[in-house]
């Protein structure tokens, strides 16, 4: 019996941080994420959710403005310029981390000569969904994977403490 405590103690310590990992960290993949944005004058505002690609543990999410008129995005002193020519300003842009500040300027040339404005960017981990077949499915596997093989061993545990006991 203390084998079998032991074996499911060990189950257990094996499932669930695999567990943790698999809901903290997003596997590589497409997902959209709701983005919030404060700042500036509150008249300016960016699509969302906003598409976020994550690529060997590296996020880039997708920023599309409520205006054509911005000719660039800075973080962290590294200007991105816009990806697109036509439509509302879009960029490309690296995110650290989720429910983080993430502090940006954006230069607009919407009033009578460009101006740089500071904005704050929060991308909502609640809010990630993945747009993969399939994905997102890594922590319920593996719980279910070891209350499975919990299960077989409870089972021949008690088969084998029914037989012993019949044995006497």
């Amino acid at each position: 019996m203390k084998r079998l405590f032991f074996v499911l103690a060990l189950l257990l310590m094996i499932a669930l941080p695999a567990q943790a990992l698999a809901v903290n960290v997003p596997a590589d993949g497409s997902y959209t994420v709701g983005v919030t944005l404060s700042g500036g004058s509150g008249r300016a505002s960016v699509e969302s959710p906003a598409k976020l690609q994550i690529e060997g543990g590296s996020m880039a999410a997708t920023i599309i403005w409520s205006s054509p008129n911005y000719t660039y995005m800075e973080l962290g002193g590294v200007k991105y310029n816009p990806v697109n020519t036509e439509g509302n300003s879009t960029f490309e842009i690296p995110v650290a981390a989720l429910d983080a500040d993430i502090a940006v300027n954006a230069e607009t040339v919407a009033m009578s000569e460009p101006h740089v404005v500071e904005y704050t960017l929060r991308f909502g981990a609640s809010t990630l969904k993945s747009q993969n077949a399939g994905a997102g499915q890594t922590a319920p596997v593996i719980i279910a994977i070891a209350a499975a093989i919990a299960a077989v061993i409870l089972i021949a545990a008690l088969r084998r403490r029914k037989k012993n006991t019949k044995k006497r």
